[in-house]
């Protein structure tokens, strides 16, 4: 049976939120306000600090709905098209890339499993050379956001949509790897054989070391271009899930900052 890599994003593979890396590319297409990239810029910093629990995701998950309801799908792209490189390239983590490498050197199929949005992901996985993404959906009408959410990749939805390409491509997910520095993606990480704890956050440090699995440090951001030139990259990348959720960036800084002043004044 054919294997696979499932790989999260965020402080996997790159070094930063990638929802979070795009707020100035966002005030600048118009999209948001001054006040909401101070308050993303600010999320950035206590996500590097402490990532996402369970109730910042699902905070965010409801900003989201509101903050992108009426964009512009077509606009959302271009935005993130144009500035991808130059925000993304250099966060990828040099280490991340060796393993990509190394995985589909040994015939595996590499599969982005990322909560953000497929403006985002679908991009940023052409660049690395995954051959599919599984990420948040959501609702298009008429070429704009609707503000509904149609699949979010999150917790144990990506471990059924993990289950369910494996079955559709047959996967053995017993000889599969995983990868992830959230406790979050522990269903993820419980769906496959080979689990590694990627810079933990402090719950998936404790449960690696219960469960004996290898934790990895990540410390060397790295250029893409360069590090990558050596990769073949698929012509026609196949994503298990498309439309990645937009304003993702916007949604989780307020979100957080919110929660982070709340705590403050208290």
């Amino acid at each position: 049976m054919r294997t696979a890599a499932f790989f999260d994003l965020d402080k996997t593979i790159i070094a930063k939120s990638s929802t979070l890396a795009f707020g100035r590319s966002f005030y600048q297409g118009g999209l948001i306000n001054r006040r909401a990239v101070l308050k993303t810029a600010y999320a950035q910093f206590v996500y590097l600090a402490g990532g996402a629990d369970h109730d910042q995701m699902e905070r965010m998950r409801q900003y989201l709905s509101d903050m992108c309801t009426g964009w512009d799908v077509g606009q959302v792209r271009e935005i993130v098209a144009e500035t991808l490189h130059d925000l993304i390239d250099p966060l990828i983590y040099q280490e991340a890339a060796d393993l990509i490498a190394q995985h589909k050197q040994a015939g595996r199929d590499v599969i982005i499993v990322s909560s953000s949005g497929a403006e985002v992901v679908e991009p940023i996985g052409e660049m690395v050379g995954a051959d599919r993404v599984i990420a948040t959906r959501m609702v298009e009408e008429d070429g704009r956001y609707t503000g509904e959410i149609a699949f979010y990749a999150y917790a144990d939805n990506k471990a059924a949509a993990i289950k369910e390409l494996a079955e559709a491509e047959g996967y053995d997910l017993g000889e599969s790897y995983a990868y992830s520095d959230s406790a979050t993606d522990l269903p993820m990480l419980e769906a496959v054989g080979h689990a590694y704890a990627v810079n933990p956050d402090r719950a998936l440090r404790k449960e690696a070391g219960t469960r004996e699995w290898p934790v990895l440090v990540f410390t060397n951001p790295v250029s893409l271009r360069a590090k990558m030139a050596n990769i073949q990259l698929p012509t026609k990348p196949v994503l298990a899930a498309t439309a990645v959720g937009v304003g993702t960036a916007a949604a989780a800084g307020i979100v957080w900052y919110a929660r982070r002043k709340k705590s403050g004044n208290d």
